[in-house]
């Protein structure tokens, strides 16, 4: 989802400084067996891969608002227990970046920009993850379109805008399933598509020897919708005040579908896919205590100007480490190791 407008208040923070690296013990001699080479890897990706937030927020890259451990970090940590090591030549995900965004500047508001993503790729790249394709399909404003509270101040750090402010939030199943918010919706997933062919296309002519893996998005509504009207921490709703009429609408006819666009797409282009909806199904944001992500405006680890920045729908901490690990295992099949 599109964060750009965090960027205006993030700079006049003041964050953590990043952790200390760590050192082999003294005495120990590497040698070819316990260090093989390491594989030079990029990163691209939205807020899910940037971890969105996640604290401490990491002070280079303030504008994009990702965390110092982000998912990229719990990957690299994950594989090095296999013996899998990456040299993670550039981590570039942002939030509120589409799939354009890898051929296209970003822009993060206040006059700031993010260079094209694809700028960090290299002949040399041999492993690219990527996780994109929300933005791009409108999440972000599909959400704004379904929930007041979004249109008002508190949505303000989301900056997209509801598809059709003259449709009321409590009529948005019915605006997307007609009409011209049917129309709207499958422009986006056709967008999406060949934005996706574009993204493999660009992978490819930039670091043509690169394995290419695909990162889906976890689910967000459960199959059993009325779990979501159980209360968080704060006291707030997993979805806020999006209607339960459309949490179905949001799981089948949004995340459903953008999981399944991105897995054939990755399939087309020989790319590795890693199907996260699949297996989050127990874990959503309306999982209680077992949630993986943050619930819509429920507030995040994040604090800016002592006020916690809210989650919309992003994965949290425990979210960031089951990912990580699931995405480090698929890698790991693909190098050999790991069941099959």
């Amino acid at each position: 989802m599109a964060l750009k407008g965090i960027s205006a208040v993030v700079l006049a923070v003041a964050l953590a400084t990043a952790a200390p690296s760590l050192t082999a013990p003294s005495g120990t001699a590497p040698s070819a067996k316990a260090n093989p080479p390491a594989i030079p890897t990029v990163f691209l990706g939205d807020a899910f891969v940037g971890g969105y937030g996640i604290a401490p927020v990491d002070e280079t890259r303030l504008p994009c608002v990702r965390a110092q451990e982000n998912l990229p970090d719990v990957i690299e940590d994950q594989l090095a227990d296999q013996a899998i090591l990456l040299n993670i030549t550039a981590d570039v995900a942002c939030a509120g970046a589409r799939l354009n965004h890898v051929w296209e500047e970003q822009d993060l508001g206040g006059g700031m920009t993010a260079q094209p993503q694809k700028k960090v790729l290299a002949k040399s790249t041999e492993l690219v993850v990527a996780g994109l394709g929300a933005n791009t399909v409108g999440l972000g404003r599909i959400l704004k379109q379904c929930s007041a509270r979004l249109r008002g101040a508190e949505g303000a750090l989301l900056p997209d805008k509801a598809v059709s402010s003259r449709s009321r939030a409590a009529d948005c199943t019915a605006y997307f399933t007609r009409g011209a918010g049917k129309a709207w919706l499958a422009a986006r997933f056709e967008e999406t598509g060949k934005d996706l062919d574009k993204l493999f296309s660009e992978i490819g002519s930039e670091s043509p020897s690169a394995k290419v893996v695909l990162v889906g998005y976890p689910r967000l509504v459960p199959k059993d919708t009325k779990l979501c009207r159980a209360k968080l921490p704060d006291g707030g709703k997993p979805l806020a005040d999006v209607p339960e009429a459309a949490l179905s609408f949001l799981d089948t006819k949004v995340q459903g579908p953008l999981n399944t666009l991105m897995r054939q797409k990755a399939k087309q282009h020989h790319a590795h896919f890693v199907d996260l909806y699949a297996v989050s199904g127990a874990s959503t944001a309306c999982d209680g205590a077992d949630r993986a992500v943050g619930g819509l405006l429920e507030p995040s680890m994040v604090t800016l100007l002592h006020q916690k920045v809210p989650w919309f729908l992003q994965a949290n901490e425990t979210g960031r480490d089951a990912y990580g690990d699931t995405v480090a295992q698929s890698i790991a099949r693909m190098y050999g190791r790991g069941p099959a």
